[in-house]
């Protein structure tokens, strides 16, 4: 006859950790006007000259907005900013389109050679080894990865493949929820700028606050995806940018992820902000519930799946 101890751990769903990854500026970086002007910029000016104009494209996001309204920010909110700035079109009017922004800039970026999609940008140091270490076995046993962009989910996906992410094997496969039509094979666990805007483009906590919702699509959609033995007990977000930050912040402060379930966050000073303002963002740790981690090097350092608590 089984002890109680034993019993319990037959029953006892087994931990499971998720890890979602920003793209730009963790996963890949650009540098200056090569990356201003990325194919991804070329789609937003496509889409928003096509949807709220007369079709010619617009300037590019860099050239429209200051930096604080696209950098970080959410393809959503983006393109809401872009047009009221080309267009003088207030959100409330633009916001209901945005399913059919999201789709123009989806079909421009698409129809575009993976060579051109991946011009200016490339993965940083450490990352596709980092992800091949997390796509063994042993390590899906208990952990699954996904992204959670503000990239349009089409973009990201042939994004992840044209600069050899998607290959690392590391990401999980799609929720069933996820039924975004368009790089179906190349289809992976996250959650993107296409699953939710708020449509608040002058609230600048929204620039983090729908980041923060996407992590609980994309820890939603995990949970879908986990057999009856386990249970979600930790989500750890990695971002280069204070949206990163502020937004695993969030879900752990407000409690958004569940009871019982740990929040990471490891912030990459591989991008545009420092290790010194992303730490001064994450505050205090908390642990078992807030536990914020900054590295210099980001995903290059040696240090980092520790970081994630794996």
């Amino acid at each position: 006859m089984l002890s109680a101890a034993a019993s319990a751990a037959l029953v006892s769903p087994r931990p499971f950790t998720l890890i979602t990854f920003d793209v730009d500026g963790t996963l890949v970086k650009g540098s200056g006007q090569q990356a201003d002007a990325s194919a991804h910029a070329r789609a937003f000016a496509a889409a928003v000259g096509s949807v709220f104009g007369s079709g010619t494209p617009t300037a590019l996001p860099a050239e429209l907005l200051p930096r604080e309204k696209f950098h970080g920010s959410t393809d959503g909110l983006i393109a809401l900013n872009m047009a009221r700035s080309a267009f003088g079109t207030p959100p409330e009017v633009a916001a209901p389109r945005l399913e059919e922004l999201w789709r123009a800039m989806y079909d421009h970026f698409a129809a575009l050679p993976d060579e051109e999609a991946a011009k200016g940008i490339e993965p940083l140091p450490g990352v596709l080894g980092t992800l091949r270490t997390l796509a063994t076995e042993e390590m899906k046993s208990h952990i699954a990865c996904g992204l959670v962009t503000g990239n349009v989910e089409g973009i990201a996906r042939k994004k992840m493949r044209a600069v050899g992410v998607y290959q690392t094997d590391a990401l999980a496969p799609p929720a069933a929820e996820q039924r975004w039509e368009g790089e179906d094979e190349h289809a992976f666990l996250g959650g993107f700028g296409s699953d939710f805007c708020s449509g608040q483009i002058d609230d600048a906590s929204r620039n983090h606050l729908d980041r923060g919702e996407q992590i609980v699509i994309a820890a939603r959609r995990c949970r879908s995806l986990l057999p009856a033995t386990a249970r979600l007990s930790r989500v750890v977000h990695v971002g280069d940018a204070p949206a990163d930050v502020l937004a695993a912040r969030a879900c752990a402060e407000r409690g958004l992820l569940g009871e019982g379930v740990c929040v990471g966050m490891v912030g990459c000073a591989t991008g545009s902000y420092s290790a010194e303002q992303l730490t001064e963002l994450a505050g205090a740790a908390v642990p078992g519930s807030w536990e914020p981690v900054v590295l210099e090097k980001g995903m290059g350092d040696a240090g980092f799946l520790a970081a994630c608590g794996v």
